[in-house]
């Protein structure tokens, strides 16, 4: 049994991420077993559903939260702790037998939170004159790898899906520290091998999921995702060389060097920042459809939210990076203005074209100039772009504003989504990739209306490309005003 509820998890910095993920409203769910804790415990549970898609696949997470009188005894919070977490895992067992034609690639996560109800035995009265009287503490539990080996033995096979348990306080952590969506989904992969590892052992390969989370964020497995695009870039010829920034933070966390955290600071700076920056793009262009009904888009808002969102820490680290790196170009560079061309390190077919306005109103290279043309830009880039698995450009019009001691970003913003290539098409991008390999003369000269930097874009056509017009999906066009980073 179980109904929606429109209710959102307090996750902590990370659910505000994860909501534009959320597929439908929360599912209240009732557990089979649970009706002994309310009867023998003096218990009462509330558990919710939450089902979100990620890029790389399906997310579910079930929150079960278990209200216990304030005077329970610590060997009966263990038993049921015990007989909470079974009754999940047999849910679990039951949803999954429902869906076994279902190859998706998913994970699963128990998030079991413990409250004590002080002063009274239940947590459901909480009228005005009784609520002094509900006082809510939350126990602070953990599970970790031993649990499973010595006190609650489950099957973990790697051929079958697993529900991966944690603590409310542990999952708030880990929130905390994953900071994207991302990085959450790689470290459920990671927890998950470290758990199967412990059974294949009998030897716990972690003692706490805060631990293992500190673990996984000082290692340089961080970065194999982004590690796999920069050599697909290399390989697609659309760059050169390794990102030497990749390198040298890479080589840091492999050999665990003072710089290391360094870096790690960095990361999560930018990733707050580019999380901040996409919140408010998304929401200036909401307020701008409340005032213009003609400029309706046929998806929701929350798809391009989720293109912008579905970065890990070094691409948000690069695009930040990037941005801010305009205030050490040259005073000639900014006048005239310029383009530099980025690539998202978690999904090699994104592909970002960061226009640096001209700083002369009436210039070549100005705002009033290039903006309108914003769109016709994305196409060029996905028409020339030797990426066979190109999904999106995203074009980012920059311009630095200085007012009094104060300095603005103003950006626009164009999303444009590319068509999946049929295999004829990828062979004769393959041809076109050949020929260009042989053909030694340089396709970059001053006919570009832009300065490009930082980028190994040709001049090769590749028409192949249909326009991106299809299934009904618009461009989005935004403009936002954010204060900018002051240099030191």
């Amino acid at each position: 049994m179980s109904h929606s509820i429109s209710t959102m998890p307090d996750w902590g910095y990370l659910t505000t991420e994860l909501a534009c993920y959320l597929q439908t409203d929360a599912t209240a769910v009732a557990l089979t077993g649970m009706h002994m804790l309310e009867h023998d415990y003096n218990a009462q549970y509330i558990a919710r559903h939450y089902q979100y898609q990620l890029t790389l696949g399906k997310l579910q997470l079930l929150e079960l939260t278990l209200y216990l009188p304030f005077d329970t005894g610590l060997a009966n919070i263990e038993a049921v702790r015990m007989i909470a977490v079974k009754a999940a895992l047999s849910w679990y067992k039951a949803s999954l037998s429902k869906n076994e034609d279902n190859d998706a690639v998913s994970y699963e996560a128990l998030i079991f939170d413990i409250q004590l109800v002080g002063g009274r035995s239940s947590a459901a009265q909480n009228d005005k004159d009784n609520k002094k009287h509900n006082v809510l503490q939350r126990l602070k539990h953990s599970f970790g790898a031993r649990y499973f080996l010595e006190d609650l033995v489950v099957d973990m096979n790697e051929n079958t899906q697993q529900l991966q348990v944690f603590s409310w306080d542990d999952w708030y952590s880990i929130a905390a520290a994953v900071r994207t969506p991302c990085e959450l989904w790689h470290f459920l992969s990671y927890h998950l091998e470290q758990l199967q590892h412990s059974a294949t052992s009998h030897v716990p390969s972690f003692e706490s999921e805060e631990a293992l989370v500190k673990k996984f964020l000082q290692s340089p497995d961080l970065f194999v995702s982004a590690i796999a695009v920069d050599n697909a870039l290399i390989k697609n010829e659309a760059q050169d060389e390794p990102n030497p920034a990749l390198v040298a933070i890479t080589l840091a966390y492999k050999n665990q060097s003072t710089t290391a955290q360094m870096y790690h600071q960095h990361m999560l700076q930018a990733a707050m920042l580019w999380s901040q920056l996409s919140m408010q793009m998304i929401e200036t262009y909401s307020e701008k459809q409340k005032t213009n009904t003609d400029d309706q888009l046929d998806v929701p808002l929350v798809y391009w939210q989720q293109q912008l969102l579905d970065e890990s820490l070094f691409s948000r680290h690069e695009l930040i990076r990037t941005i801010y790196r305009h205030l050490k170009q040259s005073a000639s560079l900014q006048k005239d203005g310029y383009v530099v061309h980025q690539h998202s390190y978690e999904s090699l077919g994104r592909h970002y074209v960061l226009v640096f306005y001209g700083q002369e109103a009436t210039g070549h290279n100005s705002k009033a100039t290039v903006q309108p043309k914003l769109a016709q830009i994305a196409k060029d880039v996905a028409t020339r772009l030797p990426i066979i698995e190109l999904h999106h450009v995203i074009v980012l019009g920059i311009d630095f504003i200085t007012e009094a001691d104060d300095t603005f970003i103003d950006i626009d913003l164009w999303i444009q989504p590319v068509d999946t290539m049929t295999q004829r098409e990828r062979q004769l991008t393959k041809q076109l990739q050949r020929l260009k390999h042989q053909d030694i003369q340089h396709q970059h000269d001053s006919s570009q209306p832009i300065q490009q930097t930082d980028s190994k874009m040709g001049a090769t056509k590749k028409a192949i490309r249909k326009d991106s017009q299809v299934n009904g999906r618009p461009q989005v066009h935004l403009n936002l005003s954010i204060p900018a980073r002051k240099e030191k």
